[in-house]
């Protein structure tokens, strides 16, 4: 197994993540690209010590973006991540992101 530092990359805090969290206790996070779902259920439960309920993955593709410097428009794209949806058992929360 990988550790779970390796897995877990960051949390994802946008409004929609934080409706699920508040309304079906799920939470949204930023994993390693070669992560699987059993992978990232244990680093999940070994990281914050919670149950998993169910895990759903996502792989974000990169979008077109267009940036104006001084030397004129620069085009590139967005980076390709992937994202995943963790469900708890009922009763189980992360401390971290309650206070937000």
């Amino acid at each position: 197994m990988k550790d779970p530092r390796a897995v877990i990359i960051q949390p994802v805090l946008t409004e929609k993540a934080l409706r699920l969290k508040d309304m079906e206790n799920q939470y949204v996070f930023n994993v390693a690209l070669d992560a699987n779902k059993i992978e990232i259920k244990a680093a999940i439960e070994k990281r914050f010590s919670v149950k998993v309920k169910s895990v759903r993955t996502e792989n974000v593709k990169p979008k077109p973006r267009q940036r104006f410097t001084r030397s004129g428009k620069v085009q590139g794209y967005t980076s390709r991540w992937k994202k995943a949806i963790v469900t708890l058992q009922q009763g189980d929360k992360l401390d971290f992101l309650e206070n937000l």
